[in-house]
């Protein structure tokens, strides 16, 4: 199965690449201290367990549920132009840390004109090689175009950071992109083992359930719905615009997807069901996060799915 934003209904613009240089380290050198971490932080936002055996939040004009974008699989730190700067290779050990960077554009200077996708300038994630230790959080911008991401404690190992964002102005306008880097957090890395795949998963009480037949590089339908004691929940409350927020990595390559609810938020409201556009690539299993909240609390249901 496979769970892939549909094609961006933007024109994609080639722009000339353009290398890092020394603007780019003088501008993450000054920037001032960290601010305020996003309510979305694990540990700001009542945060839930991550269902199953993993441990555990997009960007444009306030897109409407189903609108989705042709981002690539996200595995380049570079693209168009455009550049994920930073500076840390490595991240502390099993305590809350901030991460810096910045996007740069052809010009080589920092981006600092975004548009606003899903309530949020720039959408951000960290996930672990082994696919668990999942966070999705919302990155604040300095006047000069320095981010400051709050990552809640990190385990050790190999890390991948997802930044996802759209310019607003200059070559890149309206284009979506997703660039990452990698990091490492210091430390005995022991590898945990992909759950099996699943069309059900628990977190705090609530089952989900998907429905839908994916296959690598056909666009098919998917639904997922939320119950509770066996019977359906319609009290989702929205989050980022939407009724959940749903990502997914690829098994062996972190490959990113990015998906949205087709349901339109109509009142404070939503569920049982949430329809969805998957269109994969890849074959192989890619491991779900499911965000929803309801009565305040932001819940992350994960689990496997396989793609044929």
């Amino acid at each position: 199965m496979s769970l892939v934003s549909r094609s961006s209904a933007r024109r994609r613009r080639t722009t000339v690449a353009a290398s890092l240089g020394g603007a780019l380290a003088l501008a993450l050198t000054a920037c001032g201290s960290p601010t305020s971490h996003d309510s979305s932080m694990p540990g700001r936002d009542t945060p839930s367990s991550v269902a199953s055996t993993a441990q555990g939040t997009h960007h444009g004009d306030s897109a409407m549920p189903g609108m989705t974008m042709n981002t690539g699989d996200g595995l380049v730190t570079k693209k168009d132009g455009y550049t994920l700067a930073a500076k840390a290779a490595t991240l502390p050990t099993g305590k809350a840390t901030s991460y810096r960077f910045a996007i740069t554009g052809p010009d080589t200077k920092p981006v600092t004109d975004f548009a606003v996708e899903q309530t949020k300038r720039l959408h951000f994630y960290a996930i672990r090689s082994d696919l668990t230790g999942f966070q999705h959080v919302h990155p604040t911008m300095a006047d000069d175009g320095t981010w400051t991401a709050g990552l809640g404690a990190l385990r050790p190992g190999s890390w991948r950071l997802f930044a996802q964002f759209t310019p607003r102005t200059g070559a890149g306008k309206g284009q979506d992109f997703v660039l990452s880097r990698t990091v490492t957090v210091p430390g005995s890395a022991a590898t945990t083992v992909l759950p099996k795949a699943s069309t059900t998963a628990t977190v705090d009480g609530y089952t989900i359930t998907v429905q839908g037949e994916l296959m690598a590089g056909m666009a098919h339908p998917l639904t997922v719905t939320v119950s509770k004691d066996g019977k359906p929940v319609t009290d989702l409350q929205p989050y980022l615009g939407t009724y959940a927020h749903l990502t997914a990595f690829h098994e062996g390559d972190q490959a990113f997807a990015h998906l949205h609810p087709e349901n339109k938020v109509e009142g404070r409201r939503g569920g049982p069901s949430l329809s969805f556009h998957a269109e994969l690539a890849k074959s192989g299993n890619w491991r779900l996060f499911l965000q929803f909240r309801t009565a305040g609390t932001l819940h992350t249901a994960a689990l496997t799915l396989r793609v044929s």
